[in-house]
């Protein structure tokens, strides 16, 4: 199968299981992130694939060969850290073409290549400069530029934007997809940061807190469709209500009927499930008459952030947050009377 394969990994470190039961398909040529909090087994997963750890069961494959025990200097793989790992004593281009020279690269194909890396990712003129006197973004394009010298058939990113500033971060996030698209390399980003993920990739591998992946797909489908309740609490905001399967696309909230878009494989009348509602899908409205898929309740608080409008309405004890745009925003004020109202097609029911 073409691609990077992971067939039943796990890692273990004594007794601390660190990834379980990863069963991943990853084609050629995509954007690919590993998401999830802090301790869920995504840079763990990372250096499996980089040869810096051996799975504890299991098989990595890429295009049908097997890579599970094949040393890490011998899978032509670019990986950039956390950390970068520049050498500070050496210049740009010394650190760029450090990968060349230990495969005894000829020098005229060295300095071929640091002028074409260095033009690249827009740091032509710099090849003399010590690192010391780079800047941060400049450094991460540093790293970038030497991971690739080797013409990687892979491309692997250890959260390597996570020390910049906001707005260097998201410049950098462009600069890096915009390079993985002229290039064509399937690329691996370790991120914790949703954001990121969404606006990057082209397939996101969410994992949770026990350490399994828990969803892969688009961002979109991932955040539009989510799995399971933690992928619609981690991925974006939502509103997760319990409710009662009272029919094949129906849930019952106290006294509330709600259509909803569809139920899952196995739900029958009468089980308890979750109802997952993005706020920005939530219509509030001024005080209007009661009926299905509407919840009344009291403005609590509304919060005006000048790109959104986020509305908190209290409902007989159950809390819900809608968001609208500075031109939608509804007609109403804290401590007004308000109806929510939920689109069927935006209610998206999960096993509880």
């Amino acid at each position: 199968m073409s691609g990077l394969l992971f067939q039943n990994i796990e890692k273990k470190f004594g007794s601390v299981v660190a990834a379980r039961e990863v069963n991943l398909h990853l084609p050629h040529g995509k954007f690919v992130c590993f998401l999830g909090p802090s301790g869920c087994g995504k840079t763990t997963l990372l250096r499996l694939v980089a040869g810096l750890e051996t799975p504890s069961q299991g098989r990595i494959l890429l295009d049908d060969e097997d890579i599970t025990r094949t040393p890490a200097h011998k899978r032509n793989f670019g990986m950039v850290f956390q950390s970068l790992a520049l050498f500070p004593h050496l210049s740009v281009g010394e650190n760029v073409a450090y990968s060349l020279r230990i495969r005894k690269i000829d020098k005229a194909t060295q300095r071929q290549r640091i002028a074409e890396l260095l033009d690249l990712v827009q740091l032509s003129g710099l090849v003399d400069r010590h690192i010391s006197q780079l800047s941060g973004g400049q450094r991460q394009r540093v790293a970038i530029a030497r991971a690739l010298a080797i013409e990687p058939r892979l491309f692997l990113l250890d959260e390597p934007l996570s020390a910049l500033d906001a707005k260097l971060r998201e410049e950098m996030q462009l600069e890096l997809r915009m390079l993985q698209q002229r290039l064509g390399i399937t690329t691996i980003l370790v991120t914790h940061d949703q954001r990121e993920a969404m606006t990057m990739s082209d397939l996101v591998v969410v994992m949770g807190p026990d350490n399994r992946v828990h969803q892969i797909g688009s961002p979109l489908e991932i955040y539009r469709n989510p799995s399971d309740t933690f992928v619609a609490d981690f991925i974006g905001t939502s509103n997760l209500i319990e409710c009662t399967c009272t029919g094949a696309k129906e849930v019952q909230v106290g006294d509330t009927l709600l259509e909803v878009a569809e139920m899952p494989a196995g739900v029958s009348r009468g089980t308890p499930v979750i109802l997952s509602v993005r706020p920005e899908s939530i219509h509030v409205l001024p005080f209007i008459e009661k009926g299905k898929n509407r919840f009344h309740g009291r403005v609590a608080f509304v919060r005006d952030v000048g790109s959104s409008v986020e509305i908190y309405l209290d409902c007989d004890g159950l809390p819900l947050t809608s968001q609208s745009t500075p031109k939608g925003r509804p007609d109403v004020a804290q401590g007004d009377d308000a109806t929510a109202v939920l689109p069927p097609e935006s209610c998206i029911v999960l096993k509880s």
